[in-house]
């Protein structure tokens, strides 16, 4: 137990035969029970589990019958923290990605009582640049700004960090059957915490890389299909939040700033349709509407926003 409450792990596992055994053997001893779910690897994963159950009873080894991505993988595991009665369940991948001196700074939050969910954040550090490839630094720090919108946490950072804590209270109240099953899982989780009104903390982490982890990610296909899941996630929000749940005028500020927007896109088409099929000649009347609809849009959309902002700020 850590500080009186009963923690459990939450291990996410494909194909990782050669780091599951060094994840086991690191875990901090107060962390009650390994939860380490198998997301119907192919390789020796099952067998290196089994084998290290053998020595050690806080294992419990969860077996997917079909490969459910890695968001499935952890919400296989909060079912069953959910239904263990386990005070705090914390998030930590099957590649020894995650450092486990962290892990008293993940929990201290959740467990004082301060946050409902925390989560690592590789940024806080001067070294993340360093250690961290470029590609995913940058593709991260897209994701992140992305997330912010979305999600309505602004204080949040590293959006794409798995490394997490996360309270009974929120354990029991998210439906983790309609969860994300891949990689923007940890996107979508932040959006259901918001619209329950949740508290989310950062806490600063080491990033680890380079230590025969093996990834398949193409960060360009993981940007885009989150920045569209990230939409989708911001509509929903919106509507549970800010319209089903509890309505707020920012609402009329995002939708005026879409239609704003939208309109100025006609506008612009409009402007290049004078511009080169009749003489390089554009109409005054239609630059300047044009210009009106973008300014319009940019500033409805800032002040829905900074009203989003405010109406959240005492989720930190």
């Amino acid at each position: 137990m850590y500080k009186d409450k009963y923690i459990a792990a939450v291990i996410p596992c494909y194909n990782e035969e050669k780091q599951i055994g060094k994840v086991i053997a690191t875990m901090p001893d107060f962390v009650d029970k390994l939860v380490i779910i198998d997301d119907q690897s192919t390789d020796t994963t099952v067998a290196v589990v089994e084998h290290c159950r053998k020595t050690n009873g806080k294992i419990v080894l969860l077996k997917h019958e079909t490969n459910q991505g890695v968001g499935g993988a952890i919400a296989s595991g909060y079912k069953w923290c959910r239904g263990s009665n386990v005070d705090v369940a914390v998030v930590m991948a099957g590649d020894a990605q995650m450092d486990p001196r962290d892990l008293p700074a993940i929990l201290d939050p959740v467990v004082e009582g301060s946050a409902d969910y925390s989560k690592g954040n590789r940024l806080f550090t001067g070294e993340a640049y360093k250690k961290i490839p470029k590609v995913r630094f940058y593709g991260n720090a897209i994701l992140s700004m992305l997330t912010k919108i979305a999600s309505g946490y602004w204080h949040v950072a590293d959006s794409q960090s798995g490394y997490t804590a996360i309270n009974k209270k929120a354990l029991q109240t998210i439906n983790w059957d309609e969860m994300y099953k891949n990689y923007g899982q940890p996107n979508d989780l932040l959006v259901k915490l918001n619209v329950y009104n949740f508290r989310v903390r950062d806490v600063a982490i080491n990033p680890i890389y380079n230590n025969g982890e093996k990834s398949s990610l193409k960060i360009y296909k993981v940007v885009l299909s989150l920045s569209w899941l990230l939409v989708k996630l911001f509509v929903y929000r919106l509507k549970e939040k800010y319209i089903i749940r509890n309505f707020h005028p920012l609402v009329f500020f995002y939708f005026t700033g879409a239609m704003s927007f939208f309109i100025s896109f006609l506008l612009l088409l409009r402007l290049f349709y004078y511009f080169f099929f009749l003489n390089f000649r554009v109409p005054d009347f239609n630059f300047l509407t044009w210009m009106l609809s973008l300014l319009m849009s940019i500033q409805f959309t800032l002040f829905a926003m900074w009203f989003d902002k405010e109406s959240n700020k005492d989720l930190r």
